[in-house]
């Protein structure tokens, strides 16, 4: 090997441009091909150190996060949920509501996709160079309870509070007990105009009463919640009852379940005259 080469992959190592140190080659035989200035050969090695690094990272924080499943706004149906203001959800896309600590709370029933806003605004975030961390209400809860029983609770509730984002899917399909809501309302307190929280709940706001268990915790939940906060009302059909129905299934089992029912009335009144 050219000893010049070989010193100027030492000098890489030492200096972390790995991917510079993998590809110097290549980029001097092109560098050379193309005539390029020194200012211009200079700008081109290391923009793509900078681009080879910046995917890393988005691949590791990616990978910290925990995300579900990994979708886009860009694979978004906006015309199948037209209550969605796109423009709304472009400018969070922007991440400025981060750099604010203002929070994003998706409303609506099952199915219409604030699960899939929310990844996609976490995605964003990452790439913007944002740690985010993804987790159930449940899973949430369960794991903050866990910690308190074995005396870890401020362990794990600064492992919940580092992150730029934090988001909490499903707040309100499985009720929380009272223990389990003093516990929530810590982890908000903590994130309080600190950090941004993105939370998904198929329950209105003046229904959180009953997902907490206490009127009284949930007013101090949602107080802290909203306070610096954007809501996003999602109202429409289920993406997931939109394919069924689209190959006639939903109407079939709906047929179905309607035949079965009008089998089991007549079966009971037969029972019922016999025994009359």
């Amino acid at each position: 090997m050219n000893p010049q080469i070989e010193r100027l992959e030492g000098h890489l190592g030492r200096l972390k441009m790995y991917h510079t140190r993998e590809t110097l080659a290549s980029v001097l035989e092109r560098a050379s091909k193309k005539e390029l200035s020194f200012a211009d050969f200079l700008d081109e090695l290391l923009g793509e150190e900078v681009t080879a690094k910046n995917d890393k990272n988005v691949r590791m924080r990616m990978n910290l996060a925990r995300l579900p499943y990994v979708k886009t706004l860009e694979t978004f149906d906006f015309s199948f949920q037209p209550s969605v203001d796109a423009r709304q959800v472009r400018e969070l896309a922007s991440g400025r509501y981060l750099d604010a600590a203002e929070n994003v709370v998706l409303l609506g029933p099952p199915g219409v996709g604030k699960t899939h806003l929310a990844v996609a605004l976490g995605i964003k975030a990452i790439q913007q160079g944002k740690r985010v961390l993804f987790a159930s209400a449940t899973s949430l809860v369960a794991l903050l309870a866990k910690a308190h029983q074995e005396n870890r609770l401020e362990e794990k509730l600064k492992t919940f509070a580092q992150p730029h984002l934090l988001i909490v899917d499903e707040l309100g399909y499985i009720p929380v007990d009272r223990h389990g809501a003093n516990l929530f309302f810590q982890l908000v307190c903590r994130r309080y105009e600190k950090g941004s929280m993105i939370v998904t709940s198929n329950q209105r706001f003046g229904d959180w009463g009953e997902i907490f268990g206490d009127p009284i915790i949930a007013t101090a939940i949602l107080d802290r919640i909203l306070h610096h906060s954007i809501t996003v009302n999602i109202r429409g059909e289920s993406y997931r009852l939109k394919e069924k129905k689209r190959a006639g299934l939903l109407s079939k089992a709906i047929s179905s379940g309607v035949g079965n029912e009008d089998r089991l009335q007549t079966a009971t009144a037969k029972t019922a005259n016999s025994e009359g």
